[in-house]
């Protein structure tokens, strides 16, 4: 004997209540977004809200401080910081877990150099 009355009601009520959290999490997403002002950008995928998590690559430490607060109230988000990059950038975050499993630290600092938002410094040597 089950000491819950209805457990397929309270199921149903725990699965509305998740939509509706997910729902809302998904309008902190957009605001936040917005705030950065990638919403705007014609480089940022417009179907974001359909990934299960979002990478948010930072191109510094400073940026990445001032917006940990946000990782821990809006949920879905994962940050990465890299120093290759030149401004924000989004991306699935299951792309980045395909791309650097079973990579070291050096081939992942490779990866940022050209790929999730790095930009290849041009090479300033003179000959």
């Amino acid at each position: 004997m089950s000491v819950i009355k209805d457990e397929d009601k309270l199921l149903s009520t725990i699965k509305r209540i998740d939509q509706k959290i997910d729902k809302i999490n998904d309008q902190k997403i957009i605001a936040f977004f917005e705030s950065l002002g990638l919403t705007e950008r014609e480089d940022v995928p417009k179907d974001f809200l359909n990934w299960e998590t979002i990478l948010i690559v930072v191109p510094d430490r400073h940026i990445s401080h001032e917006l940990k607060y946000y990782k821990y109230s809006i949920s879905r988000l994962f940050f990465v910081t890299n120093p290759y990059a030149e401004q924000i950038h989004i991306y699935d975050f299951n792309e980045w877990k395909n791309s650097t499993r079973n990579k070291t630290q050096l081939q992942i600092r490779e990866i940022l150099k050209t790929n999730y938002g790095g930009v290849k410094k041009p090479n300033t040597d003179s000959h």
